[in-house]
């Protein structure tokens, strides 16, 4: 059996989760959907949320539901798309509210990747989907991976900002007891939901002033404009 190698200090945090029973219950699992179907993103982009913000260095956490389902969005972060590919609606309302909060300029992209390397954990709660399926992996093992996940998160010292937005991120807040932390709710950004409760909620701004106040670097929160020619030939090669 291989065993699964973040390359971080994750693989200290939660490595022993990848010899428990459900994840082995699990893994054969995904052997066989891989296997068997179109799934996403490709199974080496399965973990690039943790594998991109080491334990370490998160500073937010902003929870997702499960991957994008559509052809080349995915890639392992949460609402994040590969260059190249448009903003599905909930990413462009995200990036609506940044330009509200804080003036920043809608970027031509939706690739996150800046705010990952900064310390913004992008982690779905369930990290594989089938094609065209949405929810189509859920309550296969991934919502007890991500629970480990987010108990290491909550006992650490360091505080971190958590934005939780729509019921199915909100209902993993009972996991968040440590008053160190910040834990910020609003609707989701998807479209049937934004105008109840996502728009004007201020999360980045809020998020930035918390950090400021505990001694750390806010986040930078733009996103640099890409030559999406060049962008799409490199997503594609």
């Amino acid at each position: 059996m291989a065993v699964v190698r973040l390359g971080n200090d994750w693989d200290g945090v939660i490595g022993d989760q990848f010899r428990q029973d459900y994840y082995l219950k699990l893994r054969q699992f995904l052997l066989e959907e891989y296997r068997t179907r179109i799934i996403y993103p490709d199974k080496w982009d399965i973990f690039t949320a943790l594998r991109t913000t080491p334990y370490a260095n998160v500073r937010v956490v902003i929870l997702g539901q499960d991957p994008y389902h559509g052809p080349n969005q995915a890639h392992g972060l949460a609402f994040s798309v590969k260059p190249g590919v448009p903003s599905p609606p909930s990413l462009l309302n995200i990036f609506k509210e940044l330009n509200r909060d804080l003036g920043i300029p809608l970027p031509n992209n939706g690739y996150l990747i800046p705010w990952a390397k900064q310390g913004v954990l992008l982690l779905n709660t369930v990290l594989t989907v089938r094609a065209g399926q949405a929810a189509s992996h859920r309550g296969r093992g991934w919502e007890d991976f991500t629970t480990a996940v987010i108990e290491k998160l909550n006992a650490k010292d360091d505080p971190i900002v958590f934005l939780l937005w729509g019921r199915h991120a909100q209902s993993k807040g009972a996991l968040l007891s440590n008053k160190k932390h910040l834990v910020l709710k609003a609707a989701h950004p998807s479209p049937l939901s934004a105008n109840r409760g996502f728009f004007g909620c201020r999360h980045f701004s809020r998020a930035n002033k918390f950090l400021e106040e505990n001694g750390f670097a806010p986040i930078d929160w733009r996103i640099p404009d890409i030559n999406c020619n060049r962008a799409g030939k490199d997503s594609s090669a």
